[in-house]
């Protein structure tokens, strides 16, 4: 026997004994689909039948016992509803997920140069925590008119306040008779003029109601009944009320206050010659005026209403105003998203930038994004996908006056099959467009997955 011999012979003796070959490592094709057929039971009950049955539907009428082919969908398109909520559908899938991912970027960036980004990201993230019916409630609030209600309107409302200060009297007016003053439309709102004219070196007095002396300005003191002097008009501005009755109308009396920074003009054949503003007792004085007669007129802008913000809720804001409750609660999505994204990033292709010469700006801009574009395109399909489906937001901000006009094509099938409209053949054909709109977007996303696993 050779060495080789000896050699093939032992290991044959030490190698396990193995039974016939069958050239099959996988298992057959029908056990897989035994252990793969529940799934597929289910996901045809819950995804295929509905889809085929909605697709069906589509083409029947509202009680489904009628076909009428492409009636619903010649219907739909015709109806200027249904345009009105395609329309605000095709302003969600670009302005959201845009700005969210927008965001996303950006957040994802900064919390890489702060020292608490993980406080950062956790608060920005606390959204996503919320139902999408909570955050309605939320932001329907936040969008309350009356700044003393919403928050959104309280900052815009301090902000104008601290760079154009509302008017000390907005509610003030003369009494209906013997005030001596009538009401003048301007440009600017009502103003008040006087109904007799004065002349240099008389006196006028010009009471007003209609607001409390506690709201006067803090500065007020107790109105004073002007002196004549030669050569000018002069007067007083008072709030005409005393507290617990009594006192003599149109006359100023010991407990009533003065009316400060009141402006008022003198007008003379229709121009505006003097210009005056009273002081803390509601005194005032046009000094240098010719002989002649003039009217006094309070300007329209002592009695100009407060700012009272923006109508969010309003037919103009709507949709803009819930794409920004979107915002609040997917920004966290797409940040932790991106932020995974840069930590992937070789760091090596960071510093070799800057170490060529490479500005922060430039290897953001030539590293950074290029690297990042995977990442982002899945976030903003994602976020398409999302937005075709939004429904809960719109239904809960939007008031019924205004529902209309924030409308998308998920509340639109909602509406026309269960909410009164009861027309399950439009709804079917909504949802089936609604469907088509997102296949795409799905099929981008399903080929993506598959070149990164290649």
């Amino acid at each position: 026997m050779t060495i080789e011999e000896g050699a093939s012979a032992v290991a044959a003796a030490g190698a396990p004994r193995q039974g016939p070959r069958t050239g099959r490592v996988n298992p057959s094709r029908w056990l897989a689909l035994g252990f793969l057929a529940p799934a597929l039971v289910l996901l045809g009950a819950i995804v295929v039948y509905p889809i085929v049955f909605t697709v069906i539907r589509s083409f029947f009428d509202a009680a489904g016992t009628r076909f009428i082919g492409v009636g619903n969908y010649t219907n739909m398109f015709t109806d200027s509803q249904t345009l009105v909520s395609l329309r605000n559908t095709v302003i969600w899938v670009i302005v959201a997920p845009t700005v969210v991912t927008a965001l996303g970027l950006v957040f994802a960036v900064l919390t890489e140069r702060i020292r608490w980004s993980s406080a950062f990201k956790l608060i920005v993230f606390m959204p996503m925590a919320v139902s999408f019916l909570a955050s309605g409630v939320i932001f329907r609030l936040v969008y309350q008119q009356s700044p003393d209600a919403g928050v959104a309107n309280a900052v815009i409302v301090s902000v104008h306040d601290a760079f154009a200060p509302p008017s000390p009297y907005p509610e003030a007016h003369p009494r209906p008779a013997k005030s001596g003053l009538t009401a003048q439309k301007t440009a600017g709102g009502t103003a008040y003029v006087t109904t007799s004219a004065v002349r240099p070196g008389q006196t006028a007095l010009l009471p007003l109601v209609g607001m409390k002396d506690t709201d006067l300005p803090a500065g007020a003191k107790t109105a004073a009944a002007a002196r004549a002097a030669p050569g000018a008009v002069t007067g007083t501005v008072w709030l005409d009320f005393t507290r617990g009755g009594g006192g003599t109308l149109g006359r100023p009396d010991r407990t009533e206050k003065g009316m400060p920074q009141m402006t008022m003009e003198a007008v003379s054949g229709g121009r505006t010659v003097a210009t005056t503003t009273s002081r803390d007792d509601g005194t005032f004085t046009f000094s240098g005026l010719k002989p002649g007669a003039y009217r006094l007129r309070l300007t329209a802008d002592n009695f100009a209403p407060p700012f009272g913000g923006v109508t969010w809720l309003g037919p103009t804001l709507i949709t803009p105003a819930i794409i920004g409750a979107y915002v609040w609660v997917w920004a966290g999505f797409a940040m932790v998203l991106i932020a995974a994204g840069l930590a992937a990033i070789p760091r090596e292709a960071l510093e070799a930038a800057r170490v060529d010469g490479a500005t922060e700006w430039q290897v953001f801009r030539r590293v950074t994004m290029p690297l990042l574009a995977p990442v982002l395109t899945v976030v903003f399909v994602t976020l398409a996908i999302n937005v075709l489906k939004i429904f809960d937001l719109v239904f809960i901000i939007a008031p019924g006056s205004v529902q209309a006009d924030a409308s998308v094509l998920a509340l639109d099938m909602w509406r026309d099959s269960f909410g009164g409209g009861n027309d399950y053949g439009l709804g079917s054909a909504v949802s089936v467009v609604l469907f088509v709109l997102v296949v795409p977007a799905m099929i981008m996303n399903i080929r993506r997955f598959r070149r990164e696993q290649e």
